[in-house]
């Protein structure tokens, strides 16, 4: 259908799918894209990791691209994309304007992956031991790049419809450049269901979560002072395993294995880990998009207990499966009675699967997400027309950071 037309991804990092969500969900775009019949190349400026998915065996060309570098120019023109999709705003900053200059006609496409903005505005907001309020936003600097971001694409892709709403209510963003794509999912099997470990074989509580973001350190350490010793307190016996790719040193020295609080480094396979679990836990305090743990939990049938940051915008109006509350004593009340109360726990497993069928599978979103962006494809020039702001950023942005890029460059040599 789309013979031999280039999508090009431009990369914050190289697709990690066992590390964090975020890489879990380029992958799936990278499939959506060449089950349409494009050809899919990925750039980008970061160093290889050892845990990088394989992209070569997707059929994805990859490509090594250096920041501050008209290298890029030489690169985007010849392969000259129908579509560029900018992984995060900091990547659309730095090579937005290139791909406006060169490929004027390409569908400028970012993939937010959560508001950095309401991240950070929060995480801001908890520090100062304070109600966040949605004003924190639009002092917040990351907010005006991030903004600037969505409004010189053509379409953000959204993964929670919180954001959306915001986005449209507090920056007054036009509803026709966002559009709502969550995580994406196969359908569970009903043999897969049957074939999961029982509430029986199964044992511990689990977090799990990457390291290098700051809400799931901050979650860690809120369970090692003050919820963990609550279930300890109901449970002597009990063990909490946390896991979770690029640990620090600071996080290591939280393993004490004589209060059953077990640092276990990353996990070689989360579903797994996840799977002969009896309860997620995972009291997060701020944060932004919806959250891959969660979901993976929900996969594999193990029910879990968060908080109102931890659930946004994940289950819409169907019930939760497990517990979601703020209260710490509360969320270990909660934690102990879901472990220990079969009838409970599976009532909350059957939520899960529900959740999922409802509102992630990939069959609910993937024809309409194809052709909402083929539309815009077609209609390009009066889809611009309509966003003055955005053509006017991209004025401004292609002259100044076009000639500092220009300096770094001369600098560079």
């Amino acid at each position: 259908m789309n013979a031999n037309q280039h999508v090009l991804i431009i990369g914050f990092v190289w697709p990690e799918p066992n590390s964090s969500a975020a890489g879990g969900r380029m992958v799936q775009l990278i499939s959506i894209f060449a089950a349409q019949g494009f050809d899919v190349a990925f750039a980008s400026p970061a160093m290889d990791s050892d845990y990088m998915v394989d992209l070569e065996s997707l059929g994805v060309v990859k490509k090594s691209i250096s920041l501050n570098c008209s290298s890029f120019d030489v690169f985007v023109k010849e392969l000259n994309p129908a579509i560029v999709l900018f992984d995060r705003f900091m990547m659309e900053e730095q090579f937005g304007w290139r791909v406006a200059e060169n490929c004027p006609d390409a569908l400028r496409l970012l993939d937010t992956e959560d508001l950095h903005c309401l991240r950070l505005a929060r995480q801001k907001a908890f520090k100062e031991n304070r109600s966040f309020s949605t004003d924190d936003l639009l002092v917040e600097d990351v907010a005006k790049r991030e903004i600037a971001s969505i409004l010189r694409c053509d379409v953000s892709l959204m993964i929670a419809e919180y954001e959306m709403e915001l986005l449209q209510s507090v920056f007054k963003i036009d509803s026709n450049l966002l559009y709502y794509l969550p995580l994406l999912l196969e359908p569970i099997e009903d043999s897969t269901i049957q074939n999961l470990p029982s509430f029986e074989e199964r044992n511990n509580f689990v977090f799990i979560g990457n390291f290098l973001h700051e809400p799931n350190w901050n979650a860690v350490e809120y369970l090692k002072e003050t919820i963990w010793p609550l279930i300890r307190k109901q449970i002597p016996e009990a063990v909490l395993q946390i896991y979770g790719a690029y640990p620090s040193q600071k996080v290591l020295q939280l393993h004490q294995p004589k209060q059953g609080f077990h640092i276990m480094g990353r996990a070689d396979d989360a579903q797994e880990v996840v799977k002969n679990a009896r309860v997620v836990l995972a009291p997060l305090r701020f944060g932004a998009g919806i959250k891959g743990k969660l979901l993976e939990a929900m996969q594999c049938g193990t029910p879990s207990v968060t908080t109102t940051i931890g659930a946004e915008s994940m289950c819409g109006d169907l019930p939760w499966n497990g517990f979601v509350t703020d209260d710490a004593q509360v969320f270990a009340e909660k934690a102990v009675e879901l472990y220990q109360e079969k009838t409970l726990w599976l009532k909350a497993q059957k939520k899960g699967f529900e959740i999922i069928e409802k509102r992630y599978l990939k069959s609910l979103f993937e024809d309409d997400f194809m052709e909402h962006i083929l539309k815009v494809q077609t209609n390009l020039k009066p889809h611009r027309l309509q966003n003055f702001i955005g053509t006017l950023l991209q004025h401004h942005t292609l002259t100044s950071t076009k000639y500092m890029s220009r300096w770094i460059e001369e600098k560079n040599k």
